[in-house]
C-alpha cells in the first residue's frame, strides 16, 4: 500500500500503523515550518477539539469541535502546557486582556460538563485572567453554585448587557469565550457588542456545517499532501451531503441512498487501488450538530430504503430537538486502536485538544460494547487521558515507531490540519460580511 504518491509501490494489507509516523518524523522540519506560516496568515481557533478514528494505514478527523466539552478528561501532567497556551493565545490576540466572560451550555444538572467547564476556568485563572461564568439561561436571575468535589464552590451569573456590552453585575470583561454550541441559535445578547467574542457566534452549529469544514480540510490535505508527498485520501475522509431531507415522513430517501451508493463504489475504488481488505462503511449524520446524535452507519445503500419507526426516529433530530433536514454522509474510518485488556478491554479513538495553535493534551474516548466501525460516541463510553511524553510538535526521532510519543506526535500534527480548516471557515464568515 503506497502512502507516497511519488512511488507507487503496493504493500501488503497490514502496513504498521508507524507507515505514518515515519513519513511525518522524516518531515518535521518542513511540517511545523509550513504550520507557522499557516497560522500567521489564519490564526487558529481559540479552542478546539478533533475527534480522529486511526485505521492503521489511514488517520484521519472525523469531527472538529470549536466548543470543547472534555477539559477534564485532560492528564494533570498537561496542566502547566494548557495555561502557557492560554497566555500566549489570548495575549496574542487581545493584548489588554485582564478579564474574560467564560459562557456555558445551559445544561444545569450535567456533573461531566460542569467538571469540563471547571477545568477550563482553572487554565485561564492560572494563565493569570481574571475569569467570571455568566449564563445564557433566560431564567436565571440571580448567582447559581456549580458544585464539583474537585474544585471550590463557583458561580453562575446572570448576563447584563448595557448598550453594546456584556458585563455581569460588577465585573466588564474585556471577551467573551464560548463554550455553548448556540445549537439553538444565537441569542440576541450576542448580537453586534462590541467585546471580542471567541470564537465568532457563527461558527455554532445553528449555522455551521460539518461539510463546509470538511471542504476546507479536503483543501488542506491536498496541499499537505502535495508538501510532504502524502496520498490525501489516507489523512482526510471522502465525502457527500444531502439537502431537504426527512427521515420520518421519507423525503428524499431515495436522493440519499443514490449519493450513499456513489461514495461506497468511489471508497471501494480506493480500497482496491491501495490493496485495502475489508468492507466499505458511511457515516450519515447531521450536518450540524454534536453529542452524537442524529448519526448511523450502513454498508449497503439499501439499509436507507428499508429503516424501521426506530431508526428513522434517531436520525429526526439533533440537540436541542433541531430537526435534521440537512445530512453529511462521510466515509468511514474503522479503528484499529483499543484500550484495556479483558472484559475490560474497549475499541477507542483518539480525541485532541488544542488551544490555539498549542496541542495541549487529549484522551481516548473507548466503548467495551461497540465494534471497530461503530459510533463511540454513545452512552457506556468512558475515557482514559493520554500521557504525553513530551510536546507533541516535539517528537522522539530516535524512539522505536511503535511506541506511543510518535503516535502523538502524528495525532497533533492531524488535529492542527483540522483546526486550520476551522481557522478558514472563520475567515469565511468573516469575509462574507
Amino acid at each position: 500500500m503506497a502512502l507516497c504518491k511519488a512511488a507507487k509501490l503496493k504493500l501488503p494489507h497490514g502496513i504498521p500503523h508507524s507507515s505514518l509516523e515515519k513519513l511525518f518524523l522524516a518531515h518535521h522540519t518542513k511540517i511545523e515550518s509550513w504550520f507557522r506560516r499557516e497560522w500567521k496568515k489564519t490564526p487558529p481557533p481559540l479552542t478546539t477539539s478533533v475527534d480522529l478514528r486511526n485505521e492503521g494505514f489511514k488517520l484521519a478527523p472525523v469531527d472538529t469541535n470549536l466548543f470543547p466539552a472534555g477539559f477534564n478528561n485532560l492528564n494533570p501532567a498537561s496542566l502547566p502546557l494548557c495555561i502557557q497556551a492560554a497566555q500566549s493565545t489570548i495575549t496574542e490576540r487581545v493584548p489588554s486582556c485582564t478579564k474574560i466572560m467564560l459562557i456555558p451550555e445551559n445544561h444545569t444538572r450535567n456533573r461531566f460538563y460542569f467538571d469540563s467547564l471547571l477545568s477550563l476556568y482553572d487554565i485561564l485563572s492560572k494563565a493569570g485572567f481574571e475569569v467570571r461564568i455568566g449564563s445564557l439561561m433566560e431564567d436565571l436571575k440571580t448567582s447559581h453554585p456549580i458544585e464539583s468535589p474537585h474544585y471550590p464552590p463557583l458561580y453562575l451569573e446572570p448576563l447584563i448587557r448595557t448598550k453594546n456590552r456584556i458585563h455581569a453585575e460588577d465585573f466588564d470583561p474585556c471577551i467573551i469565550l464560548l463554550n455553548n454550541d448556540l445549537s439553538s441559535g444565537i441569542p440576541d445578547i450576542l448580537n453586534n457588542i462590541e467585546q471580542p467574542i471567541f470564537p465568532n457566534p457563527k461558527l455554532g452549529w445553528s449555522t455551521r456545517l460539518k461539510s463546509t469544514h470538511f471542504t476546507h480540510y479536503q483543501a488542506i490535505a491536498q496541499t499537505f499532501g502535495e508538501l510532504i508527498g502524502l496520498e490525501p485520501w489516507f489523512i482526510s475522509p471522502l465525502f457527500n451531503t444531502q439537502t431537504e431531507v426527512d427521515f420520518m415522513e421519507g423525503i428524499a430517501m431515495e436522493a440519499l441512498a443514490e449519493k450513499a451508493d456513489k461514495l461506497l463504489n468511489e471508497i471501494r475504488q480506493k480500497y482496491h487501488e491501495f490493496q485495502v481488505h475489508q468492507e466499505p462503511f458511511i457515516v450519515i449524520k447531521a450536518d450540524s450538530g454534536t453529542y452524537g446524535m442524529g448519526i448511523m452507519m450502513i454498508k449497503d445503500a439499501k439499509e436507507l430504503l428499508s429503516l424501521n419507526r426506530k431508526q428513522r426516529s434517531k436520525m429526526a433530530a439533533t440537540k436541542g430537538h433541531q430537526k435534521i433536514t440537512h445530512v453529511i454522509l462521510q466515509e468511514g474510518v474503522y479503528t484499529f486502536e483499543s484500550v484495556g485488556s479483558g472484559a475490560k478491554q474497549g475499541v477507542a479513538e483518539p480525541v485532541i485538544y488544542m488551544i490555539g495553535q498549542y496541542v495541549v493534551g487529549g484522551f481516548y474516548r473507548i466503548h467495551t460494547e461497540k465494534n471497530k466501525d461503530d459510533n463511540l460516541n454513545m452512552p457506556g463510553m468512558h475515557f482514559e487521558s493520554m500521557a504525553f511524553k513530551e510536546a507533541c510538535n516535539n517528537p522522539e526521532k530516535n524512539a522505536d515507531p511503535e511506541k506511543c510519543p510518535n503516535r502523538f506526535y502524528t495525532y497533533s500534527v492531524i488535529a492542527r490540519l483540522a483546526a486550520l480548516a476551522a481557522a478558514r471557515e472563520a475567515v469565511e464568515l468573516k469575509e462574507s460580511k
